[in-house]
């Protein structure tokens, strides 16, 4: 039986990227991460702690196969929100997310970020319709 033939899949890198009204809330509730050297935020297999905002530089994600081969290798655009299918489905992240060097990225911790979507029904609305444009991406992605 034949290998199957591994690729990088391309992601619509404007997928992670929120509308400015839902990134101005969340930049309310987050707190500035360091990231005066390149900074993994989280990584492939990680357990979710929290969702990132990149509010301007850049983030590389990426993916490998288990046997580390790259599957996916994007770079997510300012305005992205990183992390949330981990986090909203409660299961390991699936990417690994670089930030570079000068990059200015906040942090919502899983609590914070859970509360504000309980006790906000337009923001959760906003914040589904990103990982809705997530979905789709990886959708066309593979197909």
């Amino acid at each position: 039986m034949p290998m199957k033939e591994r690729y990088a899949m391309q992601l619509d890198p404007t997928a992670f990227v929120a509308h400015p009204a839902l990134i101005s809330v969340l930049e309310k509730k987050s707190t500035p991460v360091d990231c005066a050297t390149d900074r993994v935020l989280f990584a492939q297999g990680d357990p979710p702690v929290g969702v990132y905002i990149l509010e301007s530089g850049a983030v590389r994600l990426t993916m490998e196969s288990a046997e580390g081969e790259p599957i996916v290798s994007t770079k997510a655009p300012e305005g992205s929100l990183l992390g949330l299918p981990g986090l909203l489905g409660n299961q390991p992240y699936t990417l690994t997310a670089t930030a570079e060097a000068g990059s200015q990225v906040g942090f919502i911790p899983r609590d914070e970020f859970t509360a504000l979507m309980q006790n906000e029904p337009a923001v959760a609305l906003q914040i589904l319709a990103v990982l809705a444009a997530e979905v789709r991406s990886a959708r066309r992605a593979i197909g």
